[in-house]
C-alpha cells in the first residue's frame, strides 16, 4: 500500500490547484450546510413555541390560526367542561385568542406581514416563559400592544412609544417581550376584546389555548369534542406539536429549493476536482511508472489517487462547515406560509447537518477523483517511465 505521506506531499507540491479545488468544494459545502441550518433553525424556533402541557383548540379544516373560527357558544362549552384546569380563583384557565395579520414597514422600506394575537387575563399563567424586557405590560380595555423582541430588529416603527394604525384605529406600543427565542417573539400581543372589537369579529376567536386537568386526557378531550354536535368541527393538539407541524411545510420547501441549487453548484466543484486529479496524473506519469515498476499494484495506485481526491473533499467540506458555523450568530426573517406572517429565526447547526455536509463533500470528491484514479491505475509501465 502506498503511504499516506506520499498523498499529502503530492498535494503540497500543487498548492494553487489544491487551493482552488478545496475552495470550490468548501463553497458547495457551505451552501449545503447553510440550507440545512436554515430549515433546522425554523424547526427549532417553532418547536420551542408554546408550553409542553398547553393544548391548542382550533377548527379541523383550518390551515392555520388566521383561518380558524371558534364561536362564543363553543368557547363557553369548552371553558366549562370538566377537562379544563381552573385557576386558584376557580375560573377556567383558558385564553380565547383572535389572531389577525397587519402590515408594517420593514427597515428596507418594504411592507411585511406581522401577527397580532389577542390574549385574555390568564395569558401569563399559560405562557410563563414570557417576560417583559422593555417598557411595561399592556393594559386591558385600551388599544395597547406589546411587541416581540424579534420584530424590533427589522421594523423600526415597532419601538416602545410608537403608534401604529390598523383596523381603523391607533394602537400604542408600550412594551417589549421575550419568550426565549420562540415563534411568539415575532408577534404583537394585545387585549383579545380590543382586537375583536377593532376587527368587528363579535365574540368569534381563532383558537383557544388551555391546560387539561391531566396531560393524558388529550384523547378523551378530543372524544368529548367529537361527540358534541356543537363542537365536533374542532380538535385539540398539544401546543408544541401544533407549531412543530407548522414548521414542516416551510422547512421542507427550503430544503427542496436549497438542495436543488446546491446540487447545481456541486457539478462545478466536482468538475474542478476531476480536472485537478487529471492534472495530477499527467504531471506524475513517471512517478506512477516508477511505483508500478517497484511492485505497487494497480489497486494501490487507484487507492492512492482516490484517497488524494477524498482528502481534498474532507478539507473542503470541513472548511465549508467552519464558515457555515458562523451563521449561527445571524438572525433572519421569512414568510411563514402557514400563517402568512413573518417569522424571525437563527441558523442552527446540528450533528446531523455536520454528517450530511461531510458526506456530500466526500461524494463530490469520490465522483471527481474516480475516473482520474482509474486512468492512473491503467497506465502502461513502460510508457509511464518514458513520460508518455
Amino acid at each position: 500500500m502506498i503511504p499516506i505521506k506520499y498523498t499529502v506531499k503530492s498535494l503540497e507540491r500543487r498548492k494553487l490547484t489544491t487551493l482552488i479545488t478545496v475552495f470550490g468544494i468548501a463553497l458547495v459545502a457551505f451552501v449545503f450546510a447553510a440550507v440545512l441550518m436554515m430549515a433546522y433553525g425554523i424547526q427549532k424556533t417553532l418547536k420551542a413555541t408554546g408550553e409542553p402541557d398547553n393544548i391548542k383548540i382550533m377548527r379541523k379544516s383550518a390551515q392555520g390560526e388566521i383561518s380558524s373560527i371558534i364561536d362564543g357558544d363553543a368557547q363557553q362549552i369548552i371553558a366549562t367542561s370538566r377537562f379544563v384546569v381552573r385557576t386558584a380563583g376557580g375560573k377556567p384557565l383558558v385564553s380565547n385568542e383572535p389572531v389577525v395579520i397587519i402590515n408594517l414597514q420593514r427597515d428596507d422600506g418594504a411592507m411585511g406581514n406581522l401577527t397580532v394575537r389577542g390574549v385574555n387575563e390568564t395569558y401569563k399563567l399559560l405562557r410563563p416563559t414570557m417576560k417583559i424586557t422593555g417598557g411595561r405590560e399592556f393594559r386591558f380595555g385600551v388599544n395597547e400592544l406589546i411587541v416581540g423582541e424579534a420584530i424590533l430588529r427589522k421594523f423600526p416603527d415597532a419601538g416602545v412609544g410608537k403608534k401604529i394604525k390598523f383596523a381603523g384605529g391607533e394602537w400604542t406600543i408600550v412594551g417589549v417581550f421575550s419568550t426565549d427565542g420562540s415563534g411568539f417573539d415575532s408577534e404583537f400581543w394585545a387585549d383579545a376584546k380590543q382586537v375583536l372589537s377593532a376587527f368587528n369579529r363579535g365574540s368569534a376567536v381563532s383558537t383557544i389555548t388551555t391546560k387539561l386537568t391531566s396531560p393524558d386526557q388529550l384523547d378523551a378531550f378530543n372524544l368529548f369534542l367529537a361527540k358534541d354536535k356543537r363542537l365536533n368541527q374542532f380538535e385539540a393538539k398539544l401546543e408544541q406539536q401544533y407549531y412543530e407541524e407548522l414548521s414542516e411545510a416551510l422547512s421542507t420547501f427550503i430544503n427542496i429549493v436549497g438542495i436543488f441549487v446546491t446540487v447545481i453548484f456541486s457539478f462545478g466543484a466536482t468538475i474542478g476536482a476531476a480536472i485537478t486529479m487529471y492534472a495530477a496524473v499527467a504531471n506524475r506519469t513517471v512517478e506512477i511508472g516508477t511505483m508500478r515498476a517497484l511492485g505497487f499494484s494497480r489497486r494501490s495506485i487507484l487507492s492512492a489517487f482516490l484517497i488524494e481526491s477524498l482528502l481534498l473533499s474532507i478539507i473542503g467540506g470541513a472548511s465549508g462547515l467552519i464558515l457555515a458555523s458562523f451563521l449561527s450568530f445571524v438572525k433572519i426573517s421569512t414568510l411563514n406560509f402557514s400563517s402568512f406572517s413573518e417569522i424571525t429565526f437563527s441558523f442552527a447547526m446540528s450533528p446531523q447537518i455536520i454528517i450530511s455536509s461531510m458526506m456530500f463533500a466526500l461524494i463530490m470528491g469520490f465522483i471527481g477523483g474516480f475516473l482520474p484514479s482509474v486512468r492512473a491505475a491503467r497506465l502502461n509501465i513502460v510508457n509511464a517511465l518514458r513520460g508518455l
